[in-house]
């Protein structure tokens, strides 16, 4: 996959009314401080076009990047942010959750997960959810190049017990330092776009 354009085409807030493209969606959830802007910047080849901070918690509105003219990508709120109101919480939660049961063009869900930790509860209950609605995530170990080679493979079978992931289910570390994991995060959005055909 090249990426070639990319634009910010459409953000919308809690009572903004969803977009009914027409191009097939690619969406990515995580908590709030798992590096989700990171990636995407990273995945266009853009330093600041999803805008990151040492603040978690910036992601507040769905936002819809039109790839190529051919795709998009789907930069949901974070979740879990602590400093956040329960209210407001519960509200991005909403957003998501309306998101997924509404887009007619969503064809995958990429979740994120930080490499270093063990999923936690809210990640637990993400995933889950994504499954119940058939939707079976690709899992994004995030910031890879903070913890030892040695050390990876014992922190994805962590992920995948925590998750309890089909063992089919695919997990890509990634790391936005080095871009590592980028090529097979765009060899898998490449072979939903040749099954689409």
């Amino acid at each position: 996959m090249k990426i070639k354009e990319v634009s910010l085409e459409t953000v919308c807030g809690i009572t903004s009314r969803l977009p009914d493209n027409k191009l097939p969606e690619f969406a990515f959830v995580g908590k709030s401080n798992v590096g989700k802007s990171s990636l995407i910047n990273a995945l266009m080849n853009r330093k600041a076009l999803a805008r990151t901070s040492s603040q978690p918690g910036k992601t507040r509105t769905v936002n819809f990047y039109n790839i190529n003219s051919e795709l998009y990508f789907v930069d949901l709120p974070g979740y879990g942010y602590a400093k956040v109101a329960k209210t407001e919480q519960e509200k991005w939660g909403k957003m998501i959750d309306r998101y997924l049961k509404t887009s007619k063009q969503l064809r995958l869900v990429f979740l994120l997960i930080d490499i270093r930790h063990e999923p936690g509860a809210l990640d637990q209950e993400t995933c889950k959810w994504l499954c119940e609605r058939g939707y079976q995530p690709i899992v994004i170990a995030t910031k890879a190049d903070k913890i030892k080679r040695s050390q990876k493979e014992k922190q994805l079978r962590q992920i995948r017990t925590a998750l309890n992931l089909l063992t089919d289910t695919v997990i890509i570390p990634f790391s936005s330092v080095t871009k590592d994991g980028r090529e097979e995060i765009y060899e898998e959005i490449d072979k939903v776009l040749e099954d689409i055909g």
